[in-house]
């Protein structure tokens, strides 16, 4: 269960990060990293792509607590998932930040701070459901937006790239935020053809989200670096789809 929430406990990074640097900073700033299992980091030395998001939340008379789920995507296609826990001693402290590999070595820790448990039966100061709340799906991080749509849409080589219409809408976006997509490419991946898809979401002034899908690939005649960008995640897919299929 997951809930929006503004705190500084948790900020991630302002630009995109390898597998590889996410996993260092989540390890940099857990206080018990040294306990988790040699064969989980091991495992993560192949992570091709990596996804975070909020697990659950609470907060109360100045004491949160929140538990992210982080998970790698490995070479083999297998995922790896380990549980980051989020919380403040005592009101005003600053953020103590732990990682397991276990949701139940979570919940234990979880239990020992005496908060309530992370259910779908415990009340938010104002009395919300956790289960009501929708899951937010960015964290978006303010910043000149607009002039971030134009070097994607810039660099952008694919005739169906989207056109005016939606650069000048988005060029009105409060703020954005750049993301890996995971998931298997399909027929893409077994055609050999390697590919990293960016979801670029944008913040618009009436509060509404809208997207554009980045795929970035070397699947060139000279294996240059390519860049194109599609009007959704299906799209994006797709377009890779064509391109392994035509290359056999």
């Amino acid at each position: 269960m997951s809930v929006p929430y503004e705190t500084a406990a948790y900020e991630p990074a302002e630009s995109p990060e390898s597998p590889e640097e996410h996993l260092e900073r989540l390890l940099g700033r857990a206080l018990n990293s040294f306990e988790l299992p040699d064969k989980v980091i091991r495992r993560l030395d192949c992570a091709l792509a990596y996804d975070s998001s909020l697990h659950s939340a609470y907060h109360s008379a100045g004491l949160h607590r929140e538990t992210y789920r982080h998970t790698w995507l490995l070479a083999d296609g297998a995922a790896v998932t380990l549980w980051e826990l989020v919380h403040n001693p005592m009101p005003g402290s600053p953020a103590e930040h732990e990682v397991y590999a276990d949701e139940e070595e979570l919940q234990t820790a979880t239990a020992r701070l005496g908060l309530p448990p992370d259910t779908r039966e415990f009340e938010l100061p104002a009395l919300m459901r956790l289960w009501a709340v929708p899951e937010p799906r960015h964290v978006f991080a303010s910043g000149d937006s607009a002039d971030h749509v134009r070097r994607l849409l810039r660099r952008a080589e694919n005739a169906d790239r989207p056109g005016a219409k939606t650069a000048a809408l988005l060029a009105t976006a409060t703020a954005h935020e750049i993301t890996q997509a995971l998931g298997r490419p399909g027929r893409a991946g077994r055609a050999g053809l390697n590919y990293t898809l960016y979801e670029h979401a944008f913040l618009l002034p009436d509060g509404t989200e809208t997207s554009l899908w980045e795929v970035e690939h070397t699947a060139t005649p000279d294996g240059r670096h390519m860049c194109e960008v599609y009007m959704s995640e299906d799209a994006a897919r797709e377009a890779m789809e064509r391109r392994a299929a035509r290359q056999g």
